[in-house]
């Protein structure tokens, strides 16, 4: 079984969107959009850009700094 994109009304504000993974586990939440469109175009978004990604790892500036 896949994750999913599940679509959310947030109170009067408008919408958001969480993906979850096939256990149920939340992997991101997004943002509030004032319209449905604008919460749609961000799943597509997301769909388009995660498997082509690069993975950039700012941790090791932090531990430096530390």
């Amino acid at each position: 079984m896949a994750g999913r994109f599940e679509i959310l009304k947030d109170n009067d504000e408008g919408y958001r969107f969480r993906l979850t993974a096939a256990d149920g586990t939340v992997v991101a939440v997004s943002p509030t959009f004032t319209h449905l469109e604008g919460v749609v175009a961000g799943i597509n978004a997301v769909r388009e850009n995660a498997a082509t990604g690069l993975i950039v790892d700012r941790s090791t500036t932090a531990r430096k700094a530390a």
